[in-house]
């Protein structure tokens, strides 16, 4: 294995459990997109929901959100 497959699993054997689940959905939708993409056209709606879904899946945004 590479270093720098080494120094991955290390830090995922590291992380809490929930940041491992975050980062093998995170990994499964890497691993799903289109290979073709050029530099500048990527999809960042799953990282944005990766990085914010914490913060936006909460009591309070539901109730900010629910009369729009």
């Amino acid at each position: 294995m590479s270093d720098l497959t080494n120094a991955l699993i290390d830090e995922i054997k590291a992380a809490p459990e929930p940041v491992q689940r975050k980062l093998f959905n995170f990994l499964l939708s890497l691993k799903g997109q289109n290979n073709d993409i050029r530099e500048g056209e990527e999809d960042l709606l799953p990282l944005a929901q990766t990085a914010w879904g914490s913060d936006w899946d909460n009591p309070q945004e539901d109730e900010a959100w629910r009369d729009l």
